[in-house]
């Protein structure tokens, strides 16, 4: 054998037994299919993401805000784009992302959870108002962002205050568990008031006049209840817009407000206002023409309606005031499609401005609907027997703007707004009304003093919106040292919805008039009412009362009749009262007038009989367009009243007139007229009449400071046409005269009165000064 040969068996023989099966392997075995084997992940594919460093917020809800998810190709802008995403979210305040190998490690820091936001230091605006404000709160995540955007919105919010001093930081208490305390810290600073008010271009009138016409008003020790001298972007409009009537009103018909700005001072305390003006010229009416293009309306006819006449210095206000009541005149004769225009024409040379009122005829347009808004607690129905108009009617925009004022008028609301829309059809409109309702329930707390009651203080409660139903209600209690009273009265001024006010009043009345007539008197009764109105002016109002009185307490030295009337006595009445009244303010009159006739018949029964007549008017007189302010006003008025018995029954003092004090300054109450020669008692009268004339004109002193001064002649005269011979009754007149102050106060109103008795008889009584105040808070 060969040497080659020898080598290859030795390699078989030690090779064999692993090539031959044992004796077990050498059993056959069922056959399996091979297992699928992954293949091996090509290189820059993620594979994984792994969130590390999260509490509260889940992994997969980290792996949701990610833009690279598992699967995806390993892109480094994704990635980046992956960590703004969480940054975004405001859940973490540190995020940061790291390859390892196929995995992204997310490594997160979230942002604590608010605990509860607190604010220090404010004293002038309430945590309240502040809490509303920001954005951060309670158990919300905390971000340095949503921080500072509070902070921001503070101090906004203190510099619309007027505070732009006002500094705030926030501070930031560490807790356990991941949670914080936000707590702004505010210096509140002085409020920046409006330091000095300029004028640029005025050269007809001084800084002082211009000063009184804008509402922006400088510093004062005296405007501490007033914010007109804070500043008001918004109130710097209304300034130009006042100044430019102002001047239109005083015949400046090319005026023009160019600016008005605002600089704040260095130290940010205060402001100073500039308003540049171009006067232009002042111009005089010349011709005043009436054209009407409707036929079978003669403009003519409507002349003395026109308070124009030439000559006069121009007056813008006056010249809409016309072109309005045309147009109501116009719709009142059966044209309710009127548009009346002012058409001014200018003389520069003259300095005159020629008018022509052209009354053309309007689209004629419908009500199609009316669409009310914000009405959360009054009834559709409450605001809708407001309106002058109904759905059907003509558009007409005076019935609109009368039914905004009477909305305004019944005080249910802050804010009233009636805008027209396009209807269905072209001469289709709906009217939509947005209402802002106001608290209408009132508890007042009074006190004060007044020469007729002394030393007074009342409680009251009122609705005056029940249920959003209109209806009237309130119980009031007055203590004072003369006079005790207790009523309590409900009114439904739309009855069964009709033209129907329905109402009833309960009340107990006892007051002392030991001073004046040896007596004390007590009442105690209830009244059923109801009114109704005629049109806008006209209204009367029928009342039937039954009153128990009585006359105790009587002076040993009283006149005999007031003796004689000693005791209790039944009255039933029924009065009726006629009202018209056309003036343009019922708290605050400037023009026009009104005028009552009122009647009480006594004898339905009970202890007395008589008729009662007595009728009162007043009437204002504006200045304003000869002296330049509308604070100039003359009242007229006067009053007469007269008493006859019936049915051969006695007149009791208690239903008498009396001459005095409020109705005849210069005397005490009660102080003129029939008077008992042994006692002096005042007896009242039967026969009464009056007269007073008074100016009422602005003081030196600022205008917001709400003094009104006022200068009067009271004429009056008092007899009871049959007396005895120990009673002092001769009917002559007597004249009181004076000056007086009003103050609408913050307090309420203030009237002090100085008045001498210029006539008078030996036996009347005098009273010098007159003081009254009221307050309700």
């Amino acid at each position: 054998m060969s040497p080659s040969s020898r080598v290859l068996l030795l390699a078989v023989a030690c090779l064999a037994p692993g090539l031959l099966p044992s004796t077990a392997e050498a059993q056959p075995r069922p056959r399996t299919p091979p297992r699928a084997t992954a293949p091996a992940a090509p290189a820059g594919v993620v594979t994984a993401i792994e969130v590390r460093g999260n509490q509260r917020i889940e992994a997969e809800t980290v792996r949701s805000y990610m833009v690279l998810q598992p699967g995806d190709a390993y892109d480094p802008d994704r990635l980046d784009r992956s960590l703004k995403a969480l940054f975004a979210t405001g859940l973490f305040r540190d995020v940061q992302m790291r390859r390892d190998g196929g995995t992204i490690l997310v490594e997160v820091a979230e942002n604590p959870i608010v605990n509860r936001v607190a604010f220090e230091g404010n004293r002038k605006i309430s945590d309240d108002v502040l809490r509303g404000e920001v954005q951060m709160r309670g158990r919300a995540v905390f971000t340095t962002q949503a921080v500072q955007s509070d902070r921001q919105r503070i101090q906004e919010l203190y510099a619309r205050r007027g505070r732009f001093a006002a500094a705030v930081e926030p501070k930031i208490i560490q807790l356990d568990q991941n949670r914080v305390d936000v707590v702004y810290e505010i210096q509140e600073g002085e409020a920046a008031l409006i330091a000095r008010i300029n004028f640029v271009g005025n050269s007809a009138y001084g800084d002082s006049r211009l000063k009184e016409v804008v509402a922006t008003k400088e510093q004062a020790w005296y405007r501490i209840f007033s914010s007109s001298d804070q500043f008001d972007p918004e109130r710097l409009s209304f300034d130009r817009e006042l100044l430019r009537r102002f001047y239109l009103r005083n015949g400046y018909a090319d005026v023009q407000v160019t600016n008005a700005t605002a600089e704040l001072a260095p130290d940010r305390t205060g402001f100073f206002v500039t308003y540049t003006i171009d006067e232009g010229a002042r111009y005089r009416i010349g011709a005043v023409n009436l054209v009407s293009n409707l036929r079978n309306l003669d403009a003519e006819a409507m002349r003395g309606l026109v308070q124009v006449e030439e000559g006069d210095w121009y007056d813008g206000d006056l010249v809409e005031r016309a072109a309005q009541a045309l147009q109501d005149a116009a719709n009142l004769r059966g044209f309710p499609f009127v548009d009346v225009q002012p058409r001014i024409q200018r003389n520069r040379e003259d300095r005159r401005v020629d008018l022509t009122f052209e009354i053309n005829e309007a689209p004629r347009v419908f009500v199609e609907r009316i669409e009310i808004n914000g009405n959360t607690r009054t009834q559709d129905r409450v605001i809708r027997r407001e309106f002058r108009l109904a759905e059907g009617d003509a558009f007409n925009a005076a019935q609109i703007r009368r039914s905004r004022q009477r909305l305004r008028d019944i005080g249910y609301f802050s804010d009233v707004q009636i805008a027209s829309a396009p209807g269905s059809a072209p001469d289709r409109a709906v009217l939509n009304t947005q209402v802002v309702e106001r608290a209408t329930g009132e508890v007042s707390l009074g006190g004060g003093y007044s020469t007729d009651a002394g030393m007074l203080a009342d409680v009251g409660l009122r609705e005056r919106n029940l249920l959003g139903t209109g209806i009237d209600a309130r119980i009031n209690g007055t203590l004072a040292q003369r006079r005790s009273q207790l009523d309590f009265s409900v009114t439904d001024p739309y009855f069964l919805d009709r033209n129907l006010a329905a109402g009833l009043d309960i009340f107990y009345l006892q007051r002392n008039l030991l001073s004046i007539a040896s007596y004390r008197e007590r009442r105690a009764g209830f009244a059923v009412r109801a009114g109704y109105a005629f049109n806008e002016r006209l209204r009367q109002t029928w009342a039937y009362t039954l009153t128990n009185r009585e006359i105790y307490d009587i002076s040993t030295s009283a006149s005999r009749f007031i003796t004689e009337q000693q005791g209790t006595t039944l009255l039933s009445q029924l009065g009726q009262t006629l009202t018209y009244d056309f003036r343009d303010s019922i708290i605050d009159p400037r023009r026009g007038g009104v005028l009552r006739l009122g009647t009480d018949f006594a004898g339905l029964g009970g202890d007395v009989a008589y008729l009662r007549v007595r009728l009162d008017g007043s009437y204002f007189i504006p200045f304003e367009q000869m002296l330049g302010d509308p604070d100039y006003v003359l009242s007229l008025s006067g009053s007469v009243g007269y008493l006859e018995s019936l049915f051969n029954k006695t007149d009791r003092v208690i239903d008498r007139f009396f001459l005095g004090g409020e109705n005849l300054r210069g005397f005490r109450i009660a102080g003129a007229g029939p008077r008992d020669i042994n006692t002096s008692d005042s007896l009242g009268g039967r026969f009464l009449w009056t007269q007073s004339t008074e100016m009422r004109f602005p003081l030196p002193l600022p205008a917001e400071l709400g003094l009104i001064g006022r200068a009067f002649v009271d004429v009056g005269a008092l007899s009871q046409s049959s007396s005895g011979p120990e009673v002092r009754d001769d009917g002559a007149p007597r004249v009181g005269a004076g000056v007086g102050i009003s103050w609408r106060s913050p307090f309420g109103l203030i009237n002090i009165d100085m008045a001498q008795a210029v006539v008078k008889k030996s036996y009347d009584e005098t009273q010098f000064f007159r003081f009254g105040f009221g307050t309700r808070f």
